[in-house]
């Protein structure tokens, strides 16, 4: 990104941008930024902002090397009760349960919440032969190594494996994500932002929240297709995405897989795949367990 001249600091850069503006951008010729989620909505706009950046750098979105089309399903349950609802975290883990049917387990289910975590994790109990794993009940590296090597492992965790964690292959062929993953609005951090963009005329939420909340749904997403053979899907039970308008958005800011809303669909979709891929797993000793 070259950056040689001083421009006005964009709504919500806050004393990090301005710094990183003041000490970086305006000082080196040249800087490079990358990063596989400075995207939304294919846009830079927002990690502009929140970098310092000029609004007027050099702008690259790179495709990814990955089919996501052909070999990624995105299911959103549309009709899912409202995640305020009481009813939610029951009608979440049923919904959890019938797309551990079609994928046969390999699935990760990533909370927003350690309560929600535990509550999924405690409804889900008893109701599948499946491996069942959470996070907090062995050390982080101990129970990756356990998913890893059971292949039809199902295993409840929170922020912590939403980045940062590689499981290739079949062992990793579903991914449900519960909620949108919204800052908390109550964070003294989150509150400030917030506020400061809608002194300066702007929306926090739309400004701030929504975009944030989009790079981490992609790092969630992200778990999911981690070499070119994968493929999977990925589930997002918050039916708001769907209904509200910043949906859209969100979406957008997703890989390009087959938007999925009917389970039907879904498990033709899986079918083939299941195919395709149980024989790779026999050969690398992971199938045993495994129902298609």
């Amino acid at each position: 990104m070259p950056a040689r001249r001083r421009r006005p600091r964009h709504p919500g850069s806050g004393a990090w941008g301005a710094t990183l503006r003041a000490r970086l951008f305006d000082r080196v010729p040249t800087v490079i930024a990358t990063s596989a989620t400075l995207a939304t909505a294919n846009s830079f706009h927002f990690a502009k902002a929140r970098l310092g950046a000029p609004p007027d750098v050099d702008e690259l979105v790179v495709a990814s090397p990955f089919d996501f089309a052909s070999r990624a399903a995105l299911y959103v349950a549309g009709d899912m009760p409202d995640p305020g609802d009481p009813a939610f975290d029951a009608a979440a883990a049923d919904r959890v349960a019938e797309l551990l049917k079609i994928t046969g387990g390999g699935a990760f289910v990533l909370c927003t919440s350690n309560r929600a975590m535990k509550s999924i994790h405690g409804r889900l109990a008893g109701r599948t032969d499946l491996p069942l794993l959470v996070q907090g009940e062995r050390p982080k590296h101990v129970l990756l190594s356990r998913f890893r090597s059971s292949g039809s492992a199902v295993l409840v965790a929170t922020m912590s494996f939403w980045e940062g964690v590689d499981v290739p292959g079949w062992a990793l062929r579903l991914v449900v994500l519960d909620k949108i993953p919204f800052a908390p609005p109550n964070d003294p951090v989150v509150a400030a932002r917030c506020a400061r963009i809608d002194k300066e005329g702007g929306s926090g939420f739309a400004q701030y929240s929504v975009p944030t909340a989009a790079m981490t749904l992609k790092q969630g997403f992200g778990r999911l297709i981690r070499s070119q053979r994968d493929a999977g899907i990925v589930a997002i039970l918050d039916s708001r995405i769907a209904r509200r308008g910043y949906g859209r958005m969100l979406l957008a800011s997703l890989p390009p897989a087959l938007r999925v809303r009917d389970l039907s669909q879904l498990e033709t979709f899986w079918r083939g795949f299941a195919s395709e891929m149980v024989p790779e797993a026999a050969a690398a000793g992971t199938s045993e367990g495994h129902t298609i």
